[in-house]
């Protein structure tokens, strides 16, 4: 047991580098993978169909492809194109694309969860379509989504794990490193483990409290 801490102590600051950069995947992704949802599901929840089925087969796409393989076909994709970009921007280009299409379908559901007394209201009022959409649809529909939504950066978080398939140095791709190195393959891989815990568990108990809080709010 001894011996196991004063490895664990050894490695911390390895897999600990490693744990940033999947943060930092995680928020990249979400950064631009949410707007980009938005944008799906505004397109789905359209009446032209013009609008609305090219945006359904994107999403289905999306959500039907796995994320390892749209990590491959961005990898390896992108320099047959002639744009050459590092495997960072590889990795969090694809984990935006995926997270846009489960996104869309988050948000889409939050926004059709509006009363519709509440665009009703705006009617009355003199707003626009425009209006009520920007003012009033989106802002509660997306209140609505917020729990789901921290729950899905939690899948996702997870999910940079497939990024060490394309040499991501993240927080897998480290522990696989020293277990090379060391053959202490499940040692490392339990501490790898915990690390993740101690990111999951505590973000979870967030949207637990952050679901309470906005049950409580709509009601």
């Amino acid at each position: 047991m001894i011996e196991l801490l004063s490895n664990w102590i050894d490695w911390l600051p390895q897999l600990w580098r490693g744990l940033k950069v999947s943060l930092q995947l995680t928020g990249l992704a979400m950064l631009f993978g949410l707007p980009l949802g938005l944008l799906l599901a505004l397109m789905t929840s359209s009446k032209a169909p013009w609008l609305r089925w090219p945006a359904i087969v994107l999403v289905e796409i999306g959500r039907g492809a796995p994320a390892l393989v749209v990590l491959q076909m961005v990898y390896y994709g992108l320099p047959s194109a002639g744009i050459n970009v590092s495997a960072f921007v590889s990795g969090s280009t694809a984990l935006a694309l995926t997270a846009a299409a489960y996104t869309s379908e988050i948000l889409r559901a939050g926004i059709n969860a509006v009363p519709k007394g509440e665009v009703e209201a705006g009617t009355a009022l003199g707003m626009t379509k425009a209006d009520i959409l920007r003012f009033v649809v989106i802002p509660q529909g997306v209140m609505y989504a917020v729990p789901a939504l921290m729950g899905f950066a939690i899948l996702l978080f997870q999910t940079t794990a497939l990024t060490f398939t394309i040499a991501i140095p993240e927080l897998l791709a480290r522990a696989y490193r020293i277990g090379a190195a060391t053959y202490l393959y499940l040692d490392v891989l339990v501490l790898a483990g915990l690390l993740y815990l101690a990111v999951t568990i505590p973000f979870g108990w967030l949207v637990q409290y952050t679901e309470r809080r906005l049950g409580s709010h709509l009601k």
